[in-house]
């Protein structure tokens, strides 16, 4: 009797059901959503390809972002430099007339230590920077002030400690002006 009442209490599936059971357990689950919205202004949309995505990575990467801060720095402070000599020559307060050569070499040591002093510390303030925000793994406006921070506190180290905490905390302030400036804009 027992043996019967388990028999007629068993369900019984159809085929619809084993099919699905089927493709539940074995098959793909993966769903695919139909509800995506893409808005139409944003144009098609395009997935990168593998030489792309290195492409990017190469440009993102550290060593790049120093040495284009490095270039971008150098040619800034040559400008820089080269405004500077030409509005306040070092030798106008000499009596003797300087000649062309004296002026041009005045200005070439002025634009060349100028590119240099900018260089060096774009390279730094770009180095630490990303630096900081490998090991933070963020991308936000707090990298940019650590790293302002690390750079005027090098820079002023030369000169003291108390000249080191000054510079820290001024080129920190300046870093986080500029980095809002840039981000309240865009």
């Amino acid at each position: 009797m027992s043996n019967e009442s388990t028999t007629s209490h068993r369900r019984q599936f159809t085929p619809d059901e084993w099919t699905f059971l089927t493709n539940y357990f074995i098959g793909n689950n993966y769903r695919y959503r139909e509800n995506i919205i893409i808005p139409r202004n944003l144009g098609p949309v395009q997935i990168k390809t593998n030489e792309e995505k290195m492409v990017e990575a190469f440009f993102e990467s550290c060593p790049f972002k120093v040495i284009m801060s490095c270039v971008a720095g150098y040619g800034l402070g040559a400008v820089i430099g080269l405004f500077s000599s030409s509005i306040g020559p070092q030798s106008a307060t000499s009596i003797e007339t300087q000649t062309a050569r004296q002026v041009f070499q005045e200005m070439k040591t002025t634009t060349l230590s100028y590119a240099k002093n900018f260089a060096i510390i774009g390279a730094m303030f770009s180095g630490v920077e990303c630096t900081i925000e490998t090991m933070r793994g963020k991308s936000d406006w707090k990298n940019g002030t650590y790293a302002g921070a690390v750079t005027g506190g090098m820079i002023g180290l030369r000169a003291g400690v108390k000249a080191g905490v000054v510079g820290a905390m001024g080129f920190a302030a300046f870093s986080t002006v500029i980095d809002y400036y840039m981000h309240s804009r865009f």
